[in-house]
């Protein structure tokens, strides 16, 4: 009974925190996604990823957020480095940090690596400044 108790606290953590990290709209859009066959994984990395690595308090999730893009980019996984970048948004990582993660990944997993990740990167940066302008650019009128 008390593992059990334990593993639901943990998958709440979990969602609090992947939910401050990715934000609700991604959460939601994932759950909604979710089927039968892979529920079980997403009850894994909600509870493992998100209620246990990314909720310990020894780094900060900035501090997690440039690791985790390191090693993203060092395995050539495209999406969730996108993904991860988005994320800096509320991780409190910078543009700077994420050339200094990806620099490291091109010493110590390649400049090949590196140079595909930092393409990725430079995307995921402008979609995000589009999406700040198209925030930002409005004078509180619809348009017609």
């Amino acid at each position: 009974m008390a593992d059990h108790i334990d593993k639901n606290a943990r998958f709440e953590q979990g969602m609090k925190t992947r939910r401050s990290v990715l934000g609700d709209a991604h959460v939601d859009r994932a759950q909604t996604m979710t089927s039968g066959f892979d529920q079980p994984f997403q009850q894994l990395i909600t509870e493992a990823a998100w209620g246990t690595v990314w909720s310990g308090n020894h780094w900060t999730k900035r501090e997690r957020s440039m690791v985790t893009i390191a090693l993203l980019a060092a395995l050539g996984q495209d999406e969730e480095l996108a993904m991860h970048v988005r994320a800096t948004a509320n991780t409190g990582a910078t543009e700077a940090d994420i050339r200094e993660a990806l620099l490291h990944v091109a010493i110590y997993a390649g400049v090949p690596a590196a140079n595909h990740a930092f393409k990725i990167a430079k995307l995921a940066l402008a979609g995000m400044k589009a999406d700040n302008s198209a925030d930002n650019s409005g004078d509180g009128e619809e348009t017609k």
